[in-house]
This record gives C-alpha cells, sequence and structure tokens, in this order.
C-alpha cells in the first residue's frame, strides 16, 4: 500500500476510531436498557443474559475468522461489510417485536462488530508504518475506546429515559452509515502477503463449545443442573474442544495457534482477560439491575452512578500502558487485581439500603482494575512471540477478552436466578451476593497469575516458545521444499 499522506492517515484513523465508537457504546448502552428491556418485553433473568451474550459470544467466535478474512479478500472490502450488517442489525434490534428476535439480531449485530474492530486495527497497523506515528495512533484508538465507554451509561440513560430502549439501537444507523461513505472515499485497499487459510472446521467447534457452555450455564437454573439437557450440553462442549486440541495442531494455519499457550506469559494473560472481563461483565450485569430494579434509578442518573468506572478507564488507561513500557507488566497487573478484588469484596454484603458513597466508592475502585489490565495483558500476550506471529497472539487475546464477558454474564445471572426467593425486587439484594463473591475471586485470578506469569521463570518459557516456534516452521519450509521436488 502507498504510503498516504498525514492528513490522509489522520483521517482513517479518525473513520476506524467511529467504528470503535459505534461498538464500545452498544455495549454499554444496553446494560443501561436491560430492566426497560426486562419490563416492556417481559423478559425473564436468562432472557436479559441472551441479550448480552447473543453478541458476545458471536463476537468472540468469529473475531479471527474477521481477521484472517479481510487479510485474504482485501480490509476495506471486509471493513465495508460489518459496517452494514451492524448497522442493518442495529436498525432491526430498534424494532424488534418480541426478546426472541432481539436476541436474533443482536446475533446479526454480532456478525458485523467482528468485522469491525479487528480489521480497522489492522488498516491502521498498514497505515501507521513509522512505530512512533503507530503507537501514537493505537494510543488514540484505547482513548476513543474509554471514551465511548464514558458516553455509554449517559447518552444511553437520556435516550432511554427521553425516547425509549429502542433508540440505543438506532443512533448506531447514521453514525455506522456515515462511516461507510468515509471508508469509501478515504481508506485505501490492503491486503496481506500471504493471508492464512480458512479453517471452518477449527471455527465451528469454536462455535459449538462456547455456544453450548453458555446455554448450559444460562439455562441451568431453570431446566436444573442435572437435567438431560444441561449436562448434554456441559458434555458437547467438552467434546468441542477435545476434537478442537486434537484438529488444531495439524492444521498448517490452524485458527487457534495452540504453539502460543507453551508461553507462561502468554497463557496467563490469556486467562487474565477472559477472568477480568468476565469480572466486567458479571460487574456491569448486576449493577444495572440493582440501580434500576431495586433502587428505583432512572436509566439516565442509573448511567452517572457508573460513570467513575469510566473515568477510571479514560484517565489510567494510557498511565498503565506508559507504566508498563517503563516497567514491564508486574505492576499494571497487581494493580489491576487488587483493584478488582476490593471493588467486588465492597458490594459482598449488598443490601437495598446499601450507603451511595459505598457504591461509589466500589465503581472507583473497580474502575481502576480494569483500566490498568488492558495495556498488559496485550503486552504479556505478545512477549517473546515471533514477530510475525504478533497480529495473531494479540487477536487471541481480544477474543478471550469476549470469551470472558460472556461467561462472566451468565455465571453471574444463573447464580442471581438461582438465589432469588420471592420478588425480584426484594430478593435480587442478597442473591447477588455469590455474584459479587465470584467477581472478588476473577480479581484473585488476575493478581495472582499477573505475579507468576511475568516473573524470570515465565520469560523463560516465552523465550523457548519462540524458538520451538522458529524451529518448527523451517521444518515446515523443508519438508515444503522436499515435497515440491
Amino acid at each position: 500500500m502507498p504510503e498516504l499522506a498525514h492528513r490522509r492517515r489522520t483521517l482513517v484513523l479518525a473513520i476506524c476510531c467511529l467504528s470503535l465508537f459505534i461498538v464500545g457504546l452498544d455495549n454499554t448502552i444496553v446494560n443501561v436498557a436491560l430492566p426497560s428491556l426486562q419490563h416492556d418485553l417481559h423478559a425473564p433473568v436468562n432472557g436479559l443474559q441472551w441479550t448480552i451474550d447473543a453478541y458476545t459470544l458471536v463476537l468472540a467466535s468469529l473475531l479471527m475468522l474477521a481477521g484472517s478474512t479481510g487479510d485474504r479478500i482485501g480490509r476495506r472490502r471486509t471493513f465495508q461489510t460489518g459496517l452494514v450488517v451492524f448497522v442493518l442489525g442495529s436498525a432491526l434490534c430498534g424494532t424488534a417485536p418480541s426478546l426472541g428476535w432481539l436476541v436474533a439480531f443482536r446475533v446479526l449485530q454480532a456478525i458485523g462488530g467482528s468485522m469491525l474492530n479487528p480489521i480497522a486495527m489492522s488498516i491502521i497497523t498498514n497505515t501507521f508504518t513509522e512505530p512512533r506515528e503507530r503507537a501514537r495512533a493505537i494510543g488514540v484508538w484505547g482513548g476513543v475506546s474509554g471514551v465511548s465507554m464514558a458516553l455509554g451509561p449517559i447518552v444511553g440513560g437520556a435516550l432511554i429515559d427521553s425516547i425509549g430502549w429502542r433508540s440505543i439501537f438506532w443512533i448506531n444507523v447514521p453514525v455506522g452509515l456515515a462511516a461507510l461513505v468515509l471508508t469509501a472515499l478515504f481508506v485505501p485497499e490492503s491486503k496481506a502477503p500471504r493471508a492464512r487459510r480458512p479453517d471452518p472446521i477449527g471455527q465451528l467447534l469454536v462455535i459449538v463449545m462456547l455456544a453450548s457452555l453458555t446455554y448450559g450455564i444460562i439455562e441451568g437454573p431453570g431446566a436444573g443442573w442435572t437435567s438431560g439437557k444441561i449436562l448434554g450440553c456441559f458434555g458437547l462442549s467438552a467434546a468441542a474442544l477435545a476434537a478442537l486440541l486434537a484438529y488444531e495442531p495439524r492444521r498448517a494455519d490452524p485458527l487457534i495457534e495452540l504453539r502460543f499457550f507453551r508461553s507462561a506469559p502468554f497463557s496467563g494473560a490469556t486467562v487474565i482477560a477472559v477472568s477480568a472481563f468476565a469480572g466486567l461483565g458479571g460487574f456491569l450485569f448486576l449493577n444495572t439491575l440493582y440501580l434500576q430494579d431495586v433502587r428505583g434509578l432512572s436509566p439516565f442518573f442509573a448511567g452517572l452512578y457508573v460513570l467513575p468506572i469510566a473515568a477510571m478507564t479514560m484517565v489510567l488507561a494510557p498511565r498503565s500502558g506508559r507504566l508498563v513500557g517503563a516497567r514491564g507488566p508486574r505492576p499494571s497487573l497487581v494493580i489491576a487485581g487488587v483493584g478488582l478484588v476490593a471493588g467486588g469484596l465492597l458490594l459482598t454484603g449488598l443490601t437495598t439500603r446499601t450507603p451511595t458513597g459505598l457504591l461509589i466508592t466500589a465503581y472507583f475502585v473497580f474502575g481502576v482494575g480494569m483500566a490498568m489490565v488492558n495495556a498488559p495483558i496485550t503486552n504479556t500476550a505478545m512477549s517473546g512471540m515471533p514477530r510475525d506471529q504478533a497480529g495473531v497472539a494479540a487477536a487471541t487475546a481480544s477474543t478471550s477478552r469476549q470469551v470472558g464477558q460472556s461467561l462472566g454474564v451468565a455465571l453471574a445471572g444463573s447464580l442471581v436466578s438461582s438465589g432469588i426467593h420471592g420478588s425480584f425486587r426484594s430478593g435480587f439484594a442478597s442473591a447477588s451476593h455469590a455474584g459479587w463473591w465470584l467477581v472478588t475471586a476473577y480479581g484473585l485470578v488476575v493478581l495472582v497469575l499477573g505475579i507468576a506469569t511475568t516473573g524470570r521463570w515465565a520469560r523463560a518459557t516465552a523465550a523457548r516458545a519462540a524458538e520451538r516456534f522458529s524451529a518448527d516452521d523451517d521444518a515446515a519450509q523443508v519438508a515444503a521444499g522436499l515435497a515440491r521436488r
């Protein structure tokens, strides 16, 4: 791709950030809308869980496929396709006549969303070739993530109070259409010199594994944890995982590169990403229902309450990146783990009359934890990886975040559903205690692994994994050469 003028590169960055903005906004807006959906569509708790998880599950399943598709057929073309599908899904969500249709349209939204952020990051990486300028561009990208998270609860609450919950989906339509037109005008097409081949069997196994596991967790309280249907779901998920572990090493271009997991920093970063974002998913899900259904706050004021989480992300996330650059990932991960543990612990005794000051303190502390965790996840995931595999390693970390958020919502909602006795409003606060203890446990995992996978031993495993990678690739090239003879 030819070098673009500075103004054109800046415009490309702005267009890519638009996609991040609407996807990030959509996530936090939908959380604020859950009580309204519950009332208007007569949705049970498991229905609310599916409203979130139908999106995050599909997104997690298709992120890596979307990235390789963009490399193969063209990043701009894939990005534009994602915008069209996301806008269409958003418009349909805004007209959904029932919960079932809303969940189905959320799936369509997620298919489009999976083609936006990973492809936009690839476009940015290929547009900004100078390392320092690229770092600044990625910093802007991260800042937009914080802004979208900050505005989501406020914009969503204002829209829901004034127009209704359907407007939170309609807002994506004009922004998405503007991004579509601007992409056609200003974003150049690009492809990878050698694109990874598709892995349809691996892709199917990932979808079956995640979908059956999540279905079992969400539907378990209603169907019974020992029922044939639920046990069958868990068995199917385990079988799909076993098949994936057996099949992927035989692929030349696997969907999931299992050799990465020989590196302790990479394995730790993956589990940390799942744990941290499971904590975020559970935290937002439980908190939204508590503030609106138990405390009786309007969507707008519920959004104002959780603003400290987003504010900490905006303020501290860039500092976390600088701390990782100066001191390595361990200090950021320790702060993140302590913040998540403390935020969860403060809410384990939640009641219908918990003081507002305690709630705000918990949100601030939890926000510190989430603000500090993102930069070291990406850095640790790519620690010691071969440079030509860095993009795949980063995509795996991004997928882990989405998987974690899906499981966090599923587990938190199921614990609450199992613990509510009597009316929802009177029973929710005490039933949520198990969920808050679970959030605390996620933070403890982040803290322990943040220490264990960032030391000298862990770095040595990363170096050995990189050497094995090079040796395996050299052997494969020799074998290919002999086969051609």
